[in-house]
């Protein structure tokens, strides 16, 4: 799970999980959660936003079969950055299987694009045609959109890794 800081990475994760939400910092380095989804076993690593640390996020790559990439839908200085470090992300040999999950959340802040917009902003339809994507919008705090992103997540997943015989 990669994104900006402040995106609301961690609150996400927390609230997939059923942790409490009301007391976040910022993530310095990174926080894994193994947490049962569904029927399956979910290693989910939470990785710091900020600038200083973007760098490592390379070293994170190995073995991973989804990708969330979380955006503050309300932080519309930042989208240049955001779309530059998702492009970045997506050159990535490592993460060349791996599905996409975009999640726009603060979708309850006035103001905030609507996925759609995002989509646009991040040239989402340009992306290579073997990578499965989708876009949800969302809200961290309420939960709302997060499982349908991580329902359709577990799914893409599931139908690359478990082939039928």
């Amino acid at each position: 799970m990669v994104g900006l800081d402040n995106s609301g990475k961690t609150t996400i994760v927390l609230h997939i999980n059923g942790e409490d939400t009301s007391v976040i910092s910022p993530t310095l380095g990174f926080n894994i959660k193994t947490i049962s989804y569904q029927r399956y076993t979910l290693n989910i690593w939470d990785i710091g936003g900020q600038k200083t640390i973007r760098s490592y996020w390379r070293n994170y790559f190995e073995q991973t079969d989804g990708l969330v990439w979380v955006v503050d839908s309300s932080d519309v200085r930042r989208l240049d950055d955001c779309k530059h470090e998702l492009d970045n992300l997506l050159k990535e040999e490592r993460l060349s299987g791996a599905s996409l999950l975009v999640l726009a959340n603060k979708q309850d802040i006035p103001g905030a694009l609507k996925p759609a917009d995002i989509a646009k902003v991040l040239n989402l339809d340009a992306i290579d045609k073997t990578r499965h994507w989708r876009i949800v919008g969302c809200c961290a705090y309420t939960g709302e959109g997060l499982l349908e992103g991580f329902d359709w997540l577990v799914q893409d997943i599931a139908s690359r890794i478990y082939v039928l015989d």
